[in-house]
């Protein structure tokens, strides 16, 4: 107990203490020392290596069912680039519409026809009572000139029998041959001037005969050859007009030429693209090098089940719905427009488009239906560059990470990722340049990549090896 209090044990207690709290006040300072002796002694132990991440990835029979897994073998194409422009469903000048006017000033008395219904050439369309004055004359010039050249052939016919016999001078004859070629000229000059009026043939003999006629009917006029509908089962349907709009009102009076009611016949259309100054060079190179534009109608109606699932086209035949036939035309540029429009500054070209169209019969009409209208939105995808010797895969083919791009070729049950370099896509394709690692030939997965990635980012966080196969269920296991 002396020795405890004993002045130097003391003062060597209270060095040991003043230490100790020096070393626990200044700790802040000297501790990272400890720590690189730490890091020293780690880095002399041996590393683990990390694990590489997966690029190969297994799928059973029924994981592929559940992702709607489709592959397809590679094959060298050549693309075209193309340029996406608005375009809309018009009207062909000259072709589409054409309009009826009344052949002579008179009353509007019957209007045999209205909109939405068809017509077929020659039939009737509106009832004009005559009361031109004009027309009125030319009937009865008509059956004077007519009456008059009936006498003159009388008298020609009885004189030239007596001029054989040297009783009638030939001179007589001569006069009466020369009245007769100018009444015939007077006549046909007339009944010209009827043709011309609307008129038939079969009525004019009747004004020659004196039954002069009151009224006329106005009739739908023959079809152009270059609107005649070449799809049509029905030939008389397919040369049919529809009437599109009705200018004539009964009671009304109309003068000569003016438009009683316009005619339509969708037959033959134009698509009319809209394209910026800056697209004309484009436009023009694929007018000249007649290269096909893509044109992807918004048109078709989408026929849909209970649930709201879209019909395919064997679906909606096995239902009863009726679907359009395919189309088999290419669409190139006809011709351009030389001018700009001042208001929206764009340039217009323009593209055939041949229609289609069906018929049905109620309350003893018959009704058109046409699968494409004027003012329809389209769009249209102009050519402006081709690549060669490059792969075409659908745009769900190839997943992103980046600026790395990914694709899976399969090899029996395995999917193994490959980078490859895109050169062009769009919402719907992927263009991918020629590689070394790519040959023709390789089945690659057309869809789902995206879900394939997953599945190996999943697999890489969760440091799985690589080589490993995905059950229905969703379970990764190794293979085996």
């Amino acid at each position: 107990m002396r020795n405890l209090l004993h002045p130097k044990v003391l003062i060597g207690t209270g060095i040991i203490l003043v230490l100790l709290a020096t070393a626990f006040l200044t700790r802040d300072q000297w501790q990272h020392w400890l720590g690189g002796w730490a890091a020293d002694k780690s880095a002399d132990q041996p590393r683990k290596a990390p694990l590489a991440e997966p690029t190969v990835l297994k799928l059973s029979p029924q994981a592929r069912k559940n992702l709607g897994l489709i592959s397809l073998p590679l094959k060298l194409d050549t693309y075209t680039r193309s340029i996406r422009i608005p375009g809309v469903i018009v009207d062909r000048p000259g072709v589409s519409d054409r309009g009826v006017s009344a052949p002579a000033v008179g009353v509007v008395t019957k209007i045999h026809v209205y909109p939405g219904e068809t017509v077929r050439p020659g039939e009737v369309l509106v009832t004009l009572r005559l009361i031109s004055e004009y027309l009125q004359n030319s009937q009865s010039e008509l059956f004077k000139t007519t009456r008059d050249y009936e006498v003159v052939k009388d008298q020609f016919d009885r004189l030239e029998a007596l001029t054989k016999g040297g009783a009638v001078p030939q001179i007589k004859v001569i006069e009466l041959a020369g009245q007769l070629k100018r009444l015939s000229a007077a006549i046909q000059g007339y009944r010209q001037e009827l043709l011309s009026r609307g008129l038939n043939p079969k009525l004019i003999d009747g004004i020659s005969a004196g039954k002069f006629v009151s009224e006329i009917d106005v009739v739908a006029p023959p079809r152009a050859e270059s609107a005649l509908i070449a799809t049509a089962k029905d030939s008389s349907v397919g040369q049919a007009y529809e009437v599109q709009e009705l200018k004539a009102e009964l009671g009304q009076q109309v003068n000569a030429g003016e438009l009683l009611c316009v005619l339509a016949i969708h037959s033959s259309l134009y698509i009319e693209g809209r394209s910026f100054r800056r697209e004309a060079p484009f436009l023009e190179k694929t007018a000249e090098n007649g290269w096909d534009v893509r044109v992807e109608f918004g048109e078709d109606t989408v026929t849909r089940d209970a649930e709201g699932k879209e019909l395919s086209k064997d679906e909606k035949v096995a239902s009863g719905t009726k679907t359009w036939p395919d189309m088999h035309q290419r669409f190139q540029i006809r011709h351009l427009s030389n001018t700009v429009d001042p208001t929206s500054r764009t340039l217009a070209f323009y593209l055939p488009l041949e229609n289609q169209m069906r018929s049905y019969y109620k309350e003893g009409r018959t009704f058109l239906v046409w699968r494409f209208r004027p003012g329809q939105r389209v769009q249209l995808y102009v050519p402006v560059e081709k690549m060669a010797n490059v792969y075409i895969l659908p745009a769900e083919a190839v997943v992103r990470e980046g600026p790395e791009a990914y694709l899976f070729i399969q090899n029996g049950d395995l999917f193994h990722r490959k980078p490859v370099q895109i050169l062009h896509e769009d919402r719907e394709s992927v263009v991918v340049a020629k590689d070394a690692e790519l040959e023709e030939g390789q089945y690659v997965a057309q869809n789902a990549a995206a879900s394939l990635n997953r599945v190996l980012k999943a697999q890489a966080a969760s440091g799985v090896p690589a080589n490993v196969h995905v059950h229905p269920d969703g379970t990764v296991h190794e293979a085996h």
